[in-house]
């Protein structure tokens, strides 16, 4: 019986548990927290399918090919919006209730959709209800489950993954498989502001890097635009934009609708971006969004999670405007897969926002993420069986230059097969020989990767100042990982020298990836994915003392 380690228990790693467990395989589940702290339970805005009469698997496939900015796979697209509507019925019959009206299934509109197509469970604890529901589904099969247990690094023999290295209570461990799975999340906490939990740290990513596997648009990251501007940064679901609030200066005065004719419902990069450019214009205070015209009763019936979360920092929201600031979001880069989850590395999958599939482009559109976790899982847990397959093709789909992955994406850490090992290797990109940069004099500190990630590579970049964080991060040395917290800082240093070499290497602005030095940034041509030659221009940078706040 072919044995399967899924790395990661949210809604990405339980779904291909079940899976493989209904196909006969022997399957283990591994997470670093207990098994309902990922970031899925955190999802408030819901899943988006075409599930309704008005709608079509072809809108939703054109709203999310726009809001990628012309980097999007078309076939990866296709994927999840034709087979959206089935993983949604899946999720009804692992026991997820969504939230029903007097038609049946209730449903609502968040930006750059084109229809009203985004399902909720609980108001907004859709994700809280899906993972409830697949724990329960993962306990009533033959899985194999160990919490607080980390990925350290991968297990590679003769080119094929064989297995991970582990870190639980009871010290290290080496688990043999004739699959792994990586479920392992984002990487929100390479930002000193971030709606994600303390466990996105990025360690799948950056332990598939270490053992070889391609990885690819990590200079993608979405800041979302409505995190509350409170200790922890709760996030505002956009579905609050939906539902009619606004977002209005500290004069009380809309911005949005000089900025993008679709107004608070444009792409959240725009809207964090506006968000972040009026912010700067007051000297870094907080703009505000305004949902009192919703009133008091409606928001907490229909956003209970943000009505607390409100109420626990000290605001009415139902009649007073309650202060926002950007802050990272979600990763659209990981490790590259084809449209079965499988990588470059034979034996490896990577499922979930750990890994690029190719759907989200430049920019995710608003609820495609637990869509796609649930598709490509559900392929990927098709795909298992041979204990050791084929790598996948690089992306080539993507309609940028032929060279996109080694252009705009990042080299693995070396040949297939050479083995996993500690430390960090140097990178050979565009941005200029980085050999050496495992020698750094200065252990990292978490807190001044952060920041020095949200100063330099957050909603605005700059060759200058991604050229300053490459010297930074240079001077920096991993920690001797004896602990969970020293492995996670090892990940982030990693990732941060990734993600700055990716977005020095992409010189255009586009979708998500802002370059103020792109001689576009201060026109009104639009920002597509075509090459531009760079020019200094400068752009003011928020006060930091309202964020402080947040911190």
């Amino acid at each position: 019986m072919p044995r399967v380690l899924v790395i990661g228990g949210g809604i990405a790693g339980l779904w291909t548990a079940v899976k493989a467990a209904d196909a006969g395989h022997e399957v283990e589940v591994v997470t670093k927290a207990a098994l309902v702290e990922g970031s899925t339970r955190h999802a408030q805005g819901g899943i988006a399918a075409a599930l309704f009469p008005d709608d079509s698997a072809e809108r939703h496939y054109a709203d999310t090919i726009a809001a990628g900015a012309g980097l999007s796979d078309p076939a990866a697209v296709h994927v999840l919006s034709d087979e959206g509507p089935a993983r949604v019925r899946d999720l009804i019959r692992f026991g997820v209730a969504f939230d029903r009206g007097d038609s049946g299934l209730a449903r609502g509109l968040e930006a750059a959709h084109s229809r009203a197509r985004i399902l909720h469970a609980g108001g907004d604890g859709t994700g809280a209800a899906i993972e409830s529901a697949l724990v329960a589904t993962v306990r009533r099969r033959a899985v194999r489950v160990h919490e607080h247990t980390m990925l350290v690094d991968l297990l590679v023999e003769h080119g094929c993954v064989v297995g991970a290295r582990l870190l639980a209570a009871s010290g290290f461990t080496e688990v043999r498989a004739d699959a792994v799975v990586l479920a392992t999340g984002g990487s929100g906490c390479l930002y000193r502001h971030t709606t994600n939990p303390d466990v996105a740290t990025g360690d799948g990513v950056a332990a598939a890097w270490r053992a070889g596997a391609e990885v690819a648009d990590l200079e993608f990251v979405q800041f979302h635009p409505t995190a509350l501007a409170a200790p922890g940064t709760p996030l505002i679901s956009e579905a609050v934009r939906g539902e009619g609030a606004v977002i209005v200066d500290e004069r009380g005065e809309r911005f949005m609708p000089e900025v993008d004719p679709r107004a608070e419902l444009a792409p959240r990069d725009v809207v964090a971006r506006a968000v972040w450019k009026r912010m700067a214009e007051q000297d870094g205070r907080p703009v505000f969004l305004d949902a009192t015209a919703l009133g008091a009763d409606f928001l907490a019936a229909r956003f209970p999670g943000i009505d607390a979360a409100c109420r626990d920092a000290g605001f009415e929201w139902g009649t007073q405007p309650v202060p926002i600031t950007p802050a990272a979001h979600y990763a659209m880069g990981g490790v590259v897969t084809d449209l079965d989850g499988r990588t470059s590395l034979p034996g490896l999958f990577a499922v979930g926002e750990c890994a690029r599939t190719g759907v989200h482009g430049a920019n995710r559109l608003a609820s495609n993420s637990l869509l796609e976790a649930a598709v490509f899982a559900d392929r990927a847990a098709r795909a298992l069986g041979a204990p050791c397959l084929s790598p996948a093709p690089a992306a080539s789909a993507v309609p940028a230059p032929a060279d996109a992955v080694t252009r705009f994406g990042v080299p693995a850490r070396h040949a297939a097969g050479a083995g996993a090992t500690d430390g960090v290797s140097p990178l050979d990109t565009e941005s200029g020989d980085r050999a050496g940069a495992a020698a750094g004099d200065v252990e990292v500190e978490r807190r001044e990767l952060q920041a020095l990630m949200w100063e330099h590579a957050g909603l605005e970049r700059s060759g200058d100042g991604l050229a300053a964080a490459s010297a930074a991060l240079d001077a920096w040395r991993a920690p001797e990982v004896v602990d969970r917290r020293a492995a996670e800082d090892r990940n982030l240093l990693d990732l941060a020298r990734l993600t700055v070499a990716a977005a020095i290497a992409r010189t255009e602005s586009v979708g998500a990836h802002f370059r103020t030095d792109d001689p576009r940034a201060a026109t009104a041509e639009p920002l597509v994915a075509t090459p531009a030659t760079p020019t200094t221009t400068t752009t003011p940078t928020p006060a930091a003392h309202a964020l402080e706040e947040a911190a």
